[in-house]
């Protein structure tokens, strides 16, 4: 005989989804913002593309998470 399966379940309990969107899209759009604000104001000879491409990972993984999490808030399971 098989053993008995276990359900799915999140590793994240299910209350935290709404603290943890808005933590994870809090800190996303400030890199991004932090991004807007380096590309603004340095001059082309003075950027780095190590640093263009760290922020924008940077932002881009937890504006993912944080657009996750605050869809399960909502109850879209996805």
């Amino acid at each position: 005989m098989a053993p008995s399966a276990k359900p799915i379940s999140s590793p994240v309990p299910d209350a935290w989804y709404p603290t943890l969107a808005f933590l994870m899209l809090f800190v996303g759009l400030v890199v991004t913002a932090s991004f807007f604000i380096y590309e603004a104001t340095s001059s082309r000879r003075n950027r780095s593309i190590a640093k263009e491409l760290t922020t924008g990972a940077v932002a881009s993984v937890f504006l993912g998470f944080g657009s996750l999490f605050l869809l399960l808030a909502t109850g879209v399971y996805v």
